[in-house]
């Protein structure tokens, strides 16, 4: 199991994952709606929940229903944790990885990358700059 998989099911108090066919049926399940707060225990603000994932009023419908986010809105919530993980994995810290990803990069366009965690493209585009970091190529 890889490191970002075992920091994402302590994250979301699941069981080990062992695998991405784990992670796709977690989505496909849907998440409840605590793992928002989970994002922001990880430190994520409300700003950037609600503009990666989902916005206060409808979490606070899912909660007076007592649904689960939806599968976009699993994925999402996975998305932005895969990305603080391979983050902390890069910088060593928490605190150090959150402040890289707010952090304008020239790299994209002077964009924060948790700007870009909005889509599996910008996600991706986030993820191969932190390769890239960790293998020495940028700062």
């Amino acid at each position: 199991m890889s490191a970002v998989h075992q920091q994402i099911s302590e994250w979301l108090g699941v069981q080990r994952l062992e695998s991405e066919q784990q992670l796709i049926e977690i989505v496909e399940h849907r998440l409840p709606v605590s793992s928002i707060s989970r994002l922001l225990a990880l430190g994520f603000t409300r700003a950037e929940v609600e503009t990666l994932v989902i916005s206060q009023r409808t979490l606070q419908h899912r909660r007076a229903r007592r649904e689960k986010l939806t599968i976009d809105e699993s994925d999402r919530v996975l998305r932005v944790m895969r990305q603080l993980s391979q983050a902390e994995e890069v910088y060593g810290s928490r605190e150090r990885a959150l402040a890289w990803l707010r952090r304008p990069h020239p790299r994209l366009g002077d964009r924060a990358p948790v700007e870009l965690l909005n889509t599996d493209t910008g996600s991706r585009t986030v993820e191969e700059l932190l390769v890239q970091i960790d293998e020495g190529m940028f700062v």
